[in-house]
């Protein structure tokens, strides 16, 4: 078992400071990201540097008046790695640009090349299905095995601890929980109407503003409010006194959002909407790609078994977060050769949360080979 950690970086103070510390510890990492970035831009949907540096520039402006705050560790992170501003910005909101390219590609060729990237199997167990009472969530995050991770710890001005998974670059987090017990754990979606010219507020922004969320109906409002750019799946709880806690799984297309409770104690989530008729939307998702039913049904399947077999211990999460059913696009994630360079994803990070405990459990790549590191939010 591979003992590799990610880099993990304590930090505080205002969003510049913030942003600055990231930037500085994480230079070679943030570069890193950056061509990989632009390199993936190019080679998996056509968007040539310049077209990504255009968008990015009037989409920033937009981003500074939705948020100065998160504009402002932007600004941090390309000031303390050193790196122009409009690359650190272009990586923030690569969401958009991908997503958006991956739903106008698939419709130009009516499903034919649709890329539904990875962004990963999620899961909740609340406290009436875990054997010692506490609201666990989780994820394999799947994604381009070249991109550089970091794990965060950032003291708010307002002394709410924030403990988050992110990309060298990307400012606040994804991935995480805080001291108040919420926590966050997301999917990539794709629909019809994904288009990143729409600009509203930024996936990632909306995630950081989740993670800093004191409770379950603030962080819920954060993804509702207003309109996406593009489709996510935001799956959030949050911890309450002893056995208690609750959560709920919310996908967002562009202009309607889905609620989506648990059952029998589990909810589990992968890259496709459950009723997308619901919402009024298509998702143009090749056959070949279409791994993502099989990992929701057997995340399901796996916990729903568990749970028939009493409550779930807690050292039942890893072994099913580390399942091969139909590999390499399984839970545990691996790169499949069969598909050019371009469009090949992995698991990057796997994750378990014990909200009640405040503990966070990551392993730096494929579960399977790569060992969990525990933090303390």
């Amino acid at each position: 078992m591979t003992r590799a950690t990610f880099p993990f970086l304590r930090t505080s103070g205002s969003p510049p400071a913030v942003g600055e510390a990231h930037g500085r510890a994480a230079a070679a990492l943030v570069a890193h990201n950056i061509d990989v970035y632009f390199r993936r831009f190019a080679d998996e949907v056509e968007l040539p540097r310049a077209e990504v540096l255009r968008r990015t520039e009037d989409y920033w402006r937009l981003v500074k008046e939705q948020s100065p705050e998160f504009a402002g560790m932007i600004e941090g992170i390309a000031s303390g790695a050193g790196q122009p501003l409009l690359d650190v910005a272009a990586i923030n909101l690569r969401f958009e640009f991908l997503y958006g390219e991956f739903s106008r590609i698939g419709q130009a060729e009516l499903g034919a090349v649709a890329s539904p990237a990875g962004e990963c199997t999620a899961f909740a167990v609340l406290p009436q299905a875990s054997a010692d009472g506490h609201l666990r969530i989780g994820q394999n995050w799947d994604w381009i095995p070249d991109v550089a991770g970091l794990l965060l710890h950032v003291t708010r001005p307002d002394g709410l601890r924030v403990l988050c998974f992110t990309e060298a670059g990307i400012a606040g987090g994804k991935i995480g929980m805080n001291s108040a017990g919420l926590g966050l754990v997301v999917n990539g979606l794709l629909s019809h109407q994904d288009d990143w010219s729409r600009m509203g507020r930024p996936f990632h922004l909306r995630t950081w503003e989740v993670l800093c969320s004191r409770t379950l109906a603030e962080a819920a409002e954060v993804v509702t409010d207003g309109v996406r750019a593009c489709s996510a799946n935001f799956l959030i709880a949050q911890a309450g006194s002893a056995g208690e806690g609750s959560a709920v799984d919310l996908e967002a297309a562009p202009h309607s959002v889905c609620r989506l409770e648990p059952a029998g104690g589990i909810l589990a989530h992968a890259n496709h909407f459950r009723d997308p008729d619901r919402l009024g939307i298509w998702q143009p998702i090749v056959e070949e790609k279409r791994s993502t039913y099989h990992r929701c049904d057997q995340m399901e399947r796996l916990l729903s078994n568990a749970t028939a077999r009493g409550a779930i211990a807690t050292d039942a999460l890893p072994g099913i977060l580390r399942d091969h059913e139909e590999y390499p696009d399984s839970i545990c994630r691996h790169v499949n050769p069969s598909l050019p360079h371009a469009e090949r994803y992995q698991t990057v990070v796997s994750i378990i949360m014990d909200l009640h405990a405040g503990e966070m459990q990551a392993a730096a790549g494929p579960p399977c080979t790569h060992a969990y590191e525990e933090y303390q939010v």
